[in-house]
């Protein structure tokens, strides 16, 4: 598993699983190299340059566990590369039955989870699944936009959000391979950024198939907004934010 390629600062983490290979040659072959990097050099170099943009300190809060989690282990070896980048990021790790008062606390319900701290403070950017093909790059803009305290949505988006008097919780259910649903967890996680009043998530699908299921979930990215109201595909911000406004 590796950093693929970077194509116009698009960063992409091969998934582990996608070479063809069956689980138990990958989890032989990850045993034989442990201690691999999964980020090279090569693009550890870019992801430093990328990383000067960073202002105020990231946490990077990790739920894990040491079984029944399959892609927990990849996950935490990700965050700890992207964390070395930048004296900016760090990571929080937690297990997830042995601290469940702080899971509570988070509202994390499933793993591998992962949420980002800016200064200290909860901006409801969250992933729920290991953030390897596509799904890297939002963990990548997280980071510098937590850091930022700001989003780049334009001033009309964020004035139509500032309307909203009750929580939203959005959910978008991803896979690897989408192109689209890196674009769509971007959008989600920059309205989190601009209003307390949203939580955004990504969920990747294949690690969660009982919500991939209840949800309804036959095309990606498909965006679930407080549990009930529903939309498939990479919507322009203007138009997600509306999507929020009629949830």
């Amino acid at each position: 598993m590796s950093l693929i390629s970077e194509d116009s600062n698009v960063f992409i983490i091969q998934h582990p699983y996608s070479s063809g290979e069956t689980m138990a040659e990958e989890h032989e072959k990850n045993e034989e190299h442990e201690k691999e990097r999964i980020i090279k050099e090569e693009d550890r170099k870019k992801l430093r340059e990328h990383f000067k943009e960073l202002q105020s300190p990231v946490t990077i809060v990790f739920f894990t566990q040491e079984f029944e989690c399959q892609f927990c282990r990849e996950t935490h070896q990700i965050l700890t590369e992207v964390s070395e980048l930048s004296p900016k990021i760090s990571v929080d790790v937690y297990d997830f039955q042995k601290d469940a008062d702080k899971a509570s606390e988070f509202g994390i319900d499933k793993i591998p989870a992962i949420l980002l701290l800016g200064d200290g403070k909860n901006y409801g950017v969250r992933f729920f699944g290991i953030v390897s093909g596509y799904e890297f790059m939002p963990l990548i803009l997280g980071i510098t936009r937590v850091s930022q305290k700001t989003s780049q949505l334009s001033p009309r988006t964020i004035e139509k959000i500032k309307s909203l008097s009750k929580d939203i919780h959005i959910q978008v259910f991803t896979t690897p391979t989408c192109p689209f649903c890196s674009q769509a967890v971007q959008t989600a996680h920059q309205l989190a950024i601009e209003s307390d009043y949203i939580t955004s998530d990504m969920v990747e699908s294949v690690e969660f198939p009982h919500l991939a299921q209840k949800y309804e979930v036959f095309s990606v990215p498909k965006i679930v907004i407080n549990e009930t109201h529903t939309f498939v595909g990479a919507f322009p911000e203007e138009k997600f934010a509306e999507e929020i406004m009629k949830a």
